[in-house]
């Protein structure tokens, strides 16, 4: 069956995002529809984290992909397509939250306690989501910003309408109790996920 542009070579899935990027630039839907089948449960995992429940997840990772689609011309030659995406989903996210208000969890609030009862922390594997869950609403809104849609500290500040030194104090102290949630002391363990997500945050 004919596709126009994306009849000859290797199938999609055998593409980088560039290349499937340029195909859908010239009007390849099929191959932007591949980049939606690579990268869709990602962008919906980087929404749940900033706090989206799941109907919200999915009706902002299609908004996102359908602007991404209008603008895909805007990609060539620049960066990832995985991280360009993350950050449309993350500024349509944020759209929405100020939309409705929702700026008061900016304020600083006390965090709910992370702290790790006596049961013995080896007992329990967190994983990230679970981690981020324990956040203030705040906390995990700009990290999740910083460290998984990969804006600045600056570029977070603009979309959220913060102060640039509220955002980095939010980033600081999610950043620090995620590490704390996610390195047992009993053990030892240094917490590569924390670490590497700290590394990602401490930019702009």
């Amino acid at each position: 069956m004919a596709r126009g542009n994306e009849t000859r070579g290797p199938p999609l899935s055998a593409l980088p995002d560039v290349e499937l990027a340029a195909l859908a630039s010239a009007g390849g839907r099929q191959a932007f529809g591949e980049l939606v089948r690579r990268h869709g449960s990602a962008v919906r995992a980087l929404l749940r984290r900033m706090g989206a429940d799941p109907a919200t997840a999915d009706d902002v990772a299609q908004d996102a992909f359908l602007a991404a689609y209008e603008r895909i011309g805007e990609l060539r030659g620049h960066g990832a397509f995985a991280g360009w995406i993350k950050r449309i989903a993350a500024r349509l996210y944020i759209k929405r939250w100020r939309r409705r208000g929702r700026l008061e969890a900016l304020d600083d609030a006390e965090a709910p306690d992370l702290g790790v009862g006596g049961e013995g922390s080896a007992a329990f594997r967190l994983d990230l989501d679970d981690a981020l869950q324990a956040l203030s609403e705040a906390e995990r809104l700009c990290v999740s910003l910083c460290c998984g849609a990969g804006l600045t500290h600056a570029e977070a500040a603009d979309a959220l309408k913060t102060p640039l030194g509220t955002v980095k104090s939010h980033v600081r102290r999610g950043l620090d109790k995620l590490k704390a949630r996610l390195s047992p002391q009993d053990n030892g363990a240094t917490g590569g996920g924390a670490e590497s997500m700290t590394a990602r945050g401490e930019h702009g």
